[in-house]
């Protein structure tokens, strides 16, 4: 399959559907080809035809994803529609007569019992491959401290914080991401990504998880169909894994005042590492040497070739799934649905501290009848 072209298909060709295009089109030598695209919003299909014109990609545009995995004409699917589609989608294409290699943006989906039906029912299917869109792990500062802590130089890992204060969330077709129902709440469809990250650090799974949040400054002013929207803004999280090492979140989304979006700092118990995005810096240091013997590092990966949304890690995203395709089931995907489904229960039993007040288990949101 090595010399073969792969066949791409894209269901939902919003922001992040065309961002997938975008990059898929630097992987045109290594043979990757998008043959169609999928998506019920007709200026979303407009965008997508000018998109494959530019790149002279000839494409088949549907309205509905059934019609797309009907037709035949793709080898690979990207999942790229609202958080809320996502289940039924997915369980569509892992149900088809014709198998279909997937790639699915963040969240998995908005509930850890849809989560738990696709992993289940992907288990029947070992002739596809599921990879989960947690890119964060492929921006080079995130990957850099990642190569530090397996290296053993921070020692056992104690503690992990992660601090991200950005701008409030864009604008979607329909504004569908202004509302929890859709989204799954903040925590689950911006911050899996920064629990898939704490988990990775921490080298162990969630246990336990306490929040405080609230909608304090954003969107308090819109109204979509008599409803003022209730994704929250700004959050502490704290995580406890079951080796002992304990996470934090620490969430802004009315800061754009900050000179980095995301700081990452992971400490050990005989040195410390941070990450720094934009930027692209990370530092280290150890207990012994003390400040003086911090070192910066400047983190770059000159297999990039397109940075576009998220620093380069959506382009090593696509070409770590391409090579687990050419595969043919010899290297399995890089972020799997077990590493979707603990993300998103991270993010859920965050959502229901904040509502409820009181530290939550993981075990409770693993029972589908909490």
């Amino acid at each position: 399959m090595a010399d073969e072209t792969v066949k791409y298909g894209i269901i939902g060709v919003g922001m992040m559907g065309r961002e997938h295009f975008i990059n898929l089109s630097h992987l045109r030598s290594d043979g990757a080809a998008v043959v169609a695209v999928a998506d019920p919003h007709v200026p979303s299909q407009r965008l997508a035809k000018d998109l494959a014109e530019s790149f002279d990609w000839p494409i088949q545009v549907f309205e509905g994803h059934r019609e797309m995995l009907d037709s035949g004409l793709c080898d690979v699917v990207i999942v790229s529609s609202p958080n809320m589609t996502h289940y039924r989608i997915l369980m569509d294409i892992i149900n088809h007569p014709k198998p279909h290699h997937v790639l699915v943006e963040k969240p998995l989906c908005t509930t850890v019992a849809d989560c738990k039906e696709v992993v289940d029912a992907a288990r029947k299917r070992p002739d596809i491959l599921v990879q989960v869109g947690l890119e964060y792990r492929y921006m080079p500062p995130v990957a850099r401290l990642r190569e530090i802590v397996k290296s053993g130089t921070l020692g056992q890992v104690k503690m992990v914080a992660i601090r991200e204060h950005r701008f409030p969330f864009l604008v979607k077709v329909n504004n569908w991401n202004r509302f929890n129902v859709n989204t799954g709440g903040t925590l689950v469809e911006k911050c899996c990504h920064f629990f898939d990250l704490m988990r990775l650090f921490a080298g162990a799974n969630p246990v336990r998880v306490m929040a405080s949040g609230g909608v304090d400054v954003n969107h308090k002013d819109e109204l979509y169909d008599g409803k003022v929207p209730d994704i929250i803004d700004n959050a502490y999280v704290i995580v406890e894994f079951e080796n002992g090492a304990r996470g934090m979140l620490d969430l802004c989304m009315f800061s754009e005042g900050s000179k980095n979006e995301q700081e990452i700092s992971v400490v050990g118990d005989i040195g410390k590492g941070e990450a720094f995005v934009p930027e692209s810096i990370v530092r280290v240091g150890s207990r012994n040497a003390g400040r003086d013997g911090v070192q910066t590092i400047i983190a770059k990966n000159e297999q990039i070739k397109y940075d576009g949304l998220h620093h380069g890690s959506s382009y090593l995203e696509h070409v770590h799934f391409l090579a687990a395709v050419r595969s043919k089931g010899e290297q399995p995907p890089a972020v799997d649905l077990q590493d979707g489904l603990v993300s998103v229960a991270i993010g859920v039993a965050a959502q229901l501290s904040i509502e409820r007040g009181r530290m939550v288990t993981i075990e409770e949101v693993m029972d589908e009848e909490c």
